[in-house]
């Protein structure tokens, strides 16, 4: 059954934003659960439907949110072959390949990096993030490859959730990005929130969001009368926003080769060579990989630190534009 929550907003609430009007008075939903039912439509204020978590209320506004009841989720083992880089009592850090969902959500929920874990150690997973997340502290979006970490238990989960939120991780990624940065090396600082055309994507803000700071410097540039300019770029995250490094690459006017939402219209290539032509071509995910992760061991006391080789469609693209470009 289908809880109703009907409130009258007081002046002592007057020109706060909705969401956290909401959760002040209803303890037993979060905050990002209440964000969510907003944005999937089950908020009116005055009578009128309100997609927007952050939309100011007014003295006397009668605000109606329904909660639909929540269904019993079983989440089914995955059988999947998980590459493990470490593993010990509290924490295991995982390569995850291109194409592996983080968690079961809308579209999918089977066949997921939480199912494979599930299938692997059922018991030993962090329950803080909900029946949906056991073990994650932080995710890679499904076509970025590269290192994530699993907390064993809540402990260990709250230490590196606690670390996540300091910017204390040490966290670098490598990606192949369209043209040359300029400058080629530098700190990109701006407001991330959620896109007003697409609501499934993010976009730069100069007023409102959260701030992201991603500091970049360029490794290599590819470019000649046979290979289109294309550049190899590693990044090192003070913050950690949704699609952070995607979002700031567009902005830079810089789109990650192959990166299918955050994309700028590109001219035909032309005279390329053939070989690397079938290459680019056939790329059908985001060429961003998370390339290192470092931390504070949650009870060794002790700073661990993890890299990921590029995996091997990624350095195929980039041995063929190092020997072409030569």
């Amino acid at each position: 059954m289908n809880k109703i929550i009907n409130l009258i907003v007081d002046e002592n609430n007057q020109n706060k934003r909705v969401d956290v009007f909401l959760s002040k008075y209803e303890k037993k939903i979060s905050r990002t659960k209440i964000k969510n039912l907003i944005e999937k439509g089950y908020l009116k204020i005055n009578n009128l439907k309100v997609l927007v978590p952050s939309k100011k209320i007014n003295i006397k506004d009668k605000i109606k949110l329904k909660v639909p009841e929540l269904k019993k989720l079983e989440i089914k083992p995955y059988k999947y072959k998980l590459d493990i880089i470490y593993e010990d009592n509290d924490v295991m850090v995982i390569n995850k390949p291109a194409g592996l969902v983080v968690h079961p959500g809308a579209g999918n929920f089977d066949n997921t990096l939480v199912n494979a874990l599930i299938n692997y150690d059922k018991k030993n997973l962090s329950s803080i993030n909900g029946e949906l997340r056991p073990g994650i502290v932080h995710r890679l979006d499904k076509d970025t490859s590269g290192v994530i970490i699993v907390a064993k238990n809540n402990f260990a989960h709250t230490h590196l959730s606690k670390q996540f939120n300091e910017h204390s991780i040490d966290r670098k990624y490598i990606a192949l990005v369209w043209g040359k940065l300029r400058p080629q090396k530098g700190e990109i600082k701006t407001f991330i929130t959620r896109s007003s055309k697409n609501r499934q994507l993010m976009d730069v803000s100069q007023t409102k969001g959260k701030l992201a700071i991603t500091n970049y410097k360029t490794i290599e540039i590819y470019e000649n009368a046979r290979v289109p300019t294309l550049s190899l770029v590693e990044y090192r995250l003070k913050t950690g926003r949704t699609h952070q490094i995607r979002v700031h690459m567009k902005f830079k006017g810089n789109p990650i080769l192959g990166d299918k939402s955050y994309k700028k219209k590109l001219k035909k290539l032309k005279d390329v060579d053939p070989e690397l032509n079938e290459i680019i071509k056939k790329i059908d995910r985001q060429c961003l990989h998370a390339k290192s992760l470092g931390f504070l061991h949650p009870t060794k006391n002790q700073r661990l630190f993890f890299e990921s080789k590029l995996p091997n469609d990624l350095h195929k693209i980039v041995k063929k534009l190092r020997s072409t470009s030569n």
